[in-house]
């Protein structure tokens, strides 16, 4: 008797030396089934790309996602003397309420900040002035398209979101 259970310990390790290499062998496959499973039922997350597009020349914002224009918005790029960069930007900084530390403390509600030099896209009082150049290089929006914006790039992420600025000041007329 303990001949025929020394053996069949020894074939019980055996067998299972071969199921663990079988296994180790198997796991990426089954991982990469399930993780394909998930992600077609929508269990896992999807990243959006988010694309900010500021016409300086025709002072109007196109915000789309995945290649889908959701939104085409009327701003205010900066003055003559404050003009706003032209380029393609990652966003960096988000504020729900953030005041000018440059420009009197003036209220820059849901700030999206793009460049180093403080230059942001946000809501403004000044409404007025939308469709025209008007601020010192920030990108202004009315208060409520400022905060849908908010709301996407802090839903989506700033990793997944380009600000492209192009186009150059309207001359007067």
């Amino acid at each position: 008797h303990l001949k025929f259970a020394r053996s069949c310990a020894t074939l019980g390790v055996r067998h299972l030396r071969s199921v663990v290499v079988v296994m180790r062998l198997l796991r990426p496959v089954a991982v990469t089934i399930v993780a394909a499973i998930l992600f077609a039922f929508g269990a896992v997350p999807a990243f959006a790309l988010i694309l900010v597009e500021i016409d300086k020349s025709t002072q109007r914002m196109t915000v789309s996602q995945d290649g889908v224009q959701l939104y085409h918005w009327p701003v205010s790029t900066g003055l003559r003397a404050y003009d706003t960069p032209a380029g393609s930007y990652s966003p960096f900084r988000m504020e729900k309420e953030h005041y000018s530390k440059e420009w009197d403390d003036a209220p820059m509600p849901h700030s999206i900040f793009f460049t180093t030099k403080e230059h942001a896209i946000h809501g403004t009082e000044h409404i007025r002035n939308i469709g025209r150049p008007a601020s010192h290089g920030c990108v202004r929006l009315q208060p409520q398209n400022a905060r849908v914006l908010f709301g996407l790039v802090k839903q989506e992420g700033m990793a997944n979101t380009r600000v492209v600025l192009t186009g150059t000041m309207p001359t007067a007329t």
